[in-house]
Parts: C-alpha cells; structure tokens; sequence
C-alpha cells in the first residue's frame, strides 16, 4: 500500500540539523497549518494543526541553509503513526496529553518568504529534479 500527504504551512522554528553516525544528514523542523472557517453562527473561527516535519539527505541539508522561521513550505511526504496507527502522544510539562502529526518529507517546496530570509521566491528542492510554483497541484 501506498499513501502520500500534502501540508501547506509555516515553520514554526528554525530548522534543526544533525547528522547520524553514518554521515546522513536529517534536519527537523515543525510547520503550522491553519485553516479558516465560518461557525453555524456565522462567526469567523480558526483551526491549527502543527506537523512536525524530518528531511534526509542533500534535501536536509538544503532546507537547514534556506528555511528558517516563519517560511511558507509545501511538505510532500509519508505519516509516521505510533505503533496503532495513530498520531504519536506525549506528555506536556504541565502533565497534560498531547499528539503529534510526524511526516518524512520526500519533497520540500519552499514558497512564499517568511521570517528573516528575506527570500520571497518560489524556489523548490525535489532530489532529482527541478520544479517551479507552477508545479504545485492546487
């Protein structure tokens, strides 16, 4: 079987990249997605969902040099469910529960600029190719 999701949003802080003992580059990052929605009263209401984001390889590398807070990025990639199929939960340090949307990006489209890049473009990393805004499906 085969799924795929697609994530439009901000990053919430700047990237984070390491490497594992291998040499493989990973860099982690969380981006915010909020929808916007009328209630049955007609009142203006809004929804965020925070997802947070791995990316391996030359594209990890690339996104800890190009993205930093406030970045609008479109993440192509797979969800990382805990061991039932569900969002992973944790604990909050006030002890109350929360979860966690994970996904291994296999593509990050960087759009419009945010934070302190300055980069306002609609530039895009896909390994073994080169997109542009117009590729995007929407």
């Amino acid at each position: 079987m085969y799924h795929k999701i697609i994530v439009v949003g901000n990053l919430g802080r700047d990237p984070e990249m390491r490497y594992t003992p291998s040499g493989q580059a990973v860099t982690n990052f969380s981006i915010a997605s909020t929808r916007r929605y009328s209630d049955r009263s007609g009142e203006q209401r809004e929804e965020t969902i925070w997802f947070r984001i791995s990316v391996w390889g030359k594209q990890a590398e690339t996104c800890n040099q190009y993205l930093s807070k406030g970045r609008q990025v479109l993440v192509e990639g797979r969800l990382n469910p805990d061991d039932n199929g569900n969002p992973r939960t944790f604990q909050r340090q006030d002890g109350s529960t929360g979860s966690s949307f994970e996904i291994t990006a296999q593509t990050v489209r960087f759009l419009r600029g945010g934070g302190d890049s300055g980069n306002s473009g609609g530039s895009t990393y896909e390994p073994g190719g080169s997109q542009t805004e117009d590729d995007i499906p929407f």
